[in-house]
């Protein structure tokens, strides 16, 4: 992995979680944390990082708690899954077919009692932004959250909510932005140590 620059937004997946190959969303599942050199490893990478901030989730304080030991790790409910809704706990193959959709109606699409892509990162967003102008000022931010958290740091890296949905995520992953008045680069996506 390339050296982190003073101006990073840094997105980690949570490790894999004990959900079986569920949908866990909003589930709160704990993470599969076994793969301990490769903690090891991405927490040597983020040593350079200046704050971190996590989800909620127990799978992600989990990580977070993993990769950076003794660290303040404050939480933003805002950095929370898509709900899944009704659909919250299937298989992926149990999930009803859609049909085929173009992104764009992809991102709208809504489970029932849940959210879609798109609200979801209507909501995110507004934490990515805060935590961007810190990384501007004071220097790298790590976020220690989930897929979605971080297709949403690609929207608007991209300035497009559907393309996101393009990005595969991988548990453990990083994906990193420079952060720039106004705009967003990806400095790589889905890089793993």
């Amino acid at each position: 992995m390339t050296p982190i620059g003073p101006s990073e937004l840094i997105l980690i997946r949570h490790a894999p979680s004990e959900a079986g190959g569920r949908l866990a969303g909003r589930r709160d599942v704990p993470a599969r944390l076994t793969d301990g050199a490769a903690l090891s490893r991405l927490g040597a990478a983020m040593r350079c990082v200046r704050s971190v901030v996590t989800s909620p989730a127990l799978r992600c304080r989990q990580t977070a708690e993993a990769l950076f030991p003794a660290r303040v790790l404050p939480e933003d409910a805002r950095l929370w899954e898509q709900d899944f809704g009704a659909h919250e706990g299937l298989l992926p193959k149990e999930v009803p077919d859609l049909g085929p959709l173009d992104r764009a109606a992809l991102a709208q699409v809504s489970p029932p009692d849940g959210e879609s892509f798109a609200a979801m990162a209507a909501r995110v967003t507004p934490a990515l932004v805060e935590l961007a102008a810190i990384a501007m000022e004071d220097g790298p931010v790590a976020v220690v959250a989930h897929a979605g958290t971080v297709r949403t740091g690609l929207a608007l890296a991209l300035e497009d909510v559907p393309a996101a949905l393009a990005f595969e995520v991988a548990p453990l992953s990083v994906t990193r932005l420079r952060c720039l008045p106004g705009a967003f680069s990806v400095v790589c996506v889905n890089a793993t140590v």
